[in-house]
């Protein structure tokens, strides 16, 4: 709004505060109906019903939900809503979510994700979609989930992956790399007044994980400047009706954050924030050793611009580990870690793009992964430039890739939308192949 407002800046104004008071917010954020299909302990599968007229069309897309989330991250509000989009673009879409987490499921650790959960999510999808293989999209700890899940597993129906603002090397992020040192140091034994376990370890121990109250005050920490200037931008936003109904979204997005397991949190802690496990691109878990490089599916991997959380470089980390992929894909668009998801600018960018993903890999009613891997190209071959997403003519290999896999011809979704040749994820510039991606490794 202007220093001095207009007349229909006013008007607006006056009718959002209207709304506000007499309906209690501007913000749409009923859920797109679903049903659940399968369950399990912590363990809830959803496929969305089709959206009035559209029919469901080609491969499932499983959305894998991070631990202590709601699933509202995928469905944050009607406009804005990822879960919407693949609807009304007429994918079979479905959701894994964990419900609350409670005191009774202290000993659970990440096998049970990793093990079970998105594994049976993976393969419960693809039988309900009629054995199609399935396109699985991770947010955040999500994606790491279902990265390590598809390396550890290499027989899941799995079509393609995408991972939204996965931090991969925590030594990158910001808040947290100066205070490894310091709590290395805690956890030590020291003059042997302490046993090994420093304050962090016996508080969630004592707890049982880390509950709902300190995880929505993290989540809040991470944007601490947006909470303190966020009453002078809604003021000078008053006549925005789109972003004021997001920052609603957002709001009710945080009240509703779920608890960590006791175990988890631990292995989480250890494993991730004090020694930086996966920034080589493995990790012991159990009897056994999961190796990213053993991931032979392609990969679509998002970076968000003003991702605090999970900075550029962080997310970036894991391209040049996954040397079994036939493609790797890394795109940089604008936002911050739930913005980049589902902001108001991910209509026309990380949407647009994983569209354009789920097309290029996406199988024929007949066909396999396995026939589709039949078409690789020989390596060094030539880009021959971008193609608007949804078109039907086979795609060539990206710049900089060292191996490439042809997927089958399909056609044009009916009713899809395509992306400009200005648009993320339409210019060939930005791509990157799994050669070139690496290349990228500090």
């Amino acid at each position: 709004m202007d220093l001095i407002p207009k007349p229909d800046q006013v008007v607006s104004a006056a009718s959002n505060v209207a709304h506000k008071v007499l309906y209690g917010g501007l913000a749409d954020l009923r859920k797109m109906p679903r049903t659940l299909i399968d369950e399990g302990m912590l363990r809830q599968l959803y496929h969305y019903r089709p959206a009035g007229r559209v029919k469901e069309d080609g491969d499932p897309v499983l959305l894998v939900t991070p631990l202590a989330a709601p699933s509202s991250c995928f469905d944050l509000r009607r406009g804005c809503s990822l879960v919407e989009h693949l609807v009304t673009e007429g994918h079979p879409t479905y959701l894994v979510e964990y419900g609350e987490v409670s005191f009774r499921d202290r000993n659970l650790g990440m096998e049970h994700w990793i093990d079970e959960v998105v594994p049976e999510a993976i393969r419960h999808t693809s039988e309900h979609a009629g054995g199609r293989p399935v396109h699985v999209v991770g947010w955040s700890l999500g994606g790491i989930f279902a990265t390590l899940a598809a390396a550890d597993q290499p027989d899941l129906p799995i079509a393609s992956m995408t991972v939204v603002g996965s931090p991969f090397d925590v030594s990158k992020v910001p808040m947290i790399a100066p205070l490894r040192p310091l709590l290395n140091l805690t956890d030590r034994s020291l003059f042997g007044l302490t046993d090994g376990r420093g304050p962090v370890t016996r508080l969630y121990q004592t707890l049982g994980g880390a509950p709902k109250p300190l995880v929505r005050w993290v989540f809040q920490l991470t944007a601490a400047q947006k909470l303190v200037t966020k009453p002078l931008v809604q003021l000078q936003n008053l006549d925005d009706t789109d972003f004021l109904a997001q920052i609603e979204a957002v709001d009710a997005f945080t009240a509703n954050m779920i608890a960590y397991p006791g175990r988890t949190f631990g292995q989480l802690y250890h494993r991730f924030v004090k020694t930086n496990d996966l920034q080589h691109g493995a990790m012991d878990l159990g009897d056994r050793r999961i190796e990213i490089k053993d991931l032979d599916k392609p990969v679509l991997v998002f970076g968000g611009s003003t991702d605090g959380i999970a900075p550029i470089p962080s997310v970036q980390a894991v391209v040049p580990l996954l040397t079994g992929a036939p493609e790797v894909r890394f795109e940089v668009v604008p936002g911050g870690h739930l913005g980049m998801l589902t902001g108001r600018g991910a209509r026309r960018t990380t949407w647009r793009v994983i569209d354009e993903w789920i097309e290029r890999w996406s199988s024929d009613a007949g066909s396999s992964v396995a026939e589709a891997a039949a078409g690789s190209k020989p390596a060094g071959s030539k880009p021959s430039g971008a193609k608007p997403a949804g078109s039907k003519p086979a795609r060539s290999k990206p710049a900089g890739s060292t191996r490439s896999r042809k997927p089958a011809p399909r056609a044009p979704r009916p009713g899809g939308s395509g992306a400009s040749p200005d648009s993320i994820g339409a210019n060939p510039s930005r791509r990157y192949g799994s050669g070139g991606s690496r290349s990228l490794a500090p």
